[in-house]
């Protein structure tokens, strides 16, 4: 899986409502055109987000860290490929056999539904906790022999990850941060230059842009820092 560059930011649709969800990306697509969506919005409102975002034209980070039985993960994997979601979050600590169950259902039914299969995504170790270096390369190296697109984690292991995995694979990074935002329940943030020059990807980032004055003026911040084109 070659590397994607430049690197995209995806919007954090942490928010309690569907209108609210949907006000944001009228906003902000395309300028940004992935959204996750997580277990709160999931939650509530199910496929009808992802459809209603589809219908727009905007991709889908479907994150709700599948973590089960292979064959329940393998089910929801396939339940997912069918919405047509680019990508999607598995813990690789649920183990070698949960990943390559959720592989095989992936590719399986995007052949049945020719479509492209969802990029399958393994979590190290969530932004919230501490960690240690070694224990997110040791998940991620797993992950990556396994068969996973990529894994997830903080700006400050991706370095360490591309320098010891010589293969190609995706970084997505949570907990992205402009200098004068608050953390708050990240450990482990980063600036969106720092996160791009650790070798990531995919740049997550929710609250900062959720709660600004306006969404759409720090979006055009973020990616002015993101491209280098804001001084």
């Amino acid at each position: 899986m070659p590397k994607l560059k430049p690197a995209e930011l995806i919007l954090a649709l942490d928010v309690d409502t569907l209108d609210s969800a949907l006000q944001f990306v009228n906003k902000l697509y395309p300028k940004i055109n992935i959204f996750k969506i997580g277990s709160q919005l999931f939650t509530a409102y199910g496929p009808r987000i992802i459809e209603l975002l589809e219908q727009k034209g905007a991709e889908v980070f479907l994150d709700l860290k599948y973590y089960d039985i292979p064959n329940t993960v393998a089910q929801a994997v396939a339940a997912a490929a069918r919405l047509k979601v680019k990508m999607l979050t598995l813990h690789i600590s649920g183990g070698k056999a949960m990943v390559e169950a959720a592989i095989a259902a992936a590719e399986a039914q995007a052949k049945i539904s020719r479509i492209k299969r969802p990029l399958l995504i393994g979590i190290t170790v969530l932004t919230s906790r501490d960690s240690t270096a070694q224990e997110v390369l040791n998940l991620a190296k797993s992950a990556i022999g396994w068969g996973l697109d990529g894994v997830v984690c903080s700006a400050q292991e991706a370095v360490n990850l591309r320098q010891e995995i010589q293969k190609d694979f995706l970084i997505v990074t949570p907990g992205i941060r402009q200098t004068t935002d608050s953390g708050d329940d990240q450990k482990r943030t980063a600036t969106v230059k720092e996160a791009v020059s650790a070798g990531s990807d995919f740049l997550v980032i929710g609250r900062p842009i959720l709660k600004a004055e306006n969404p759409l003026a720090r979006t055009m911040e973020l990616l002015g820092d993101l491209y280098g084109t804001r001084n």
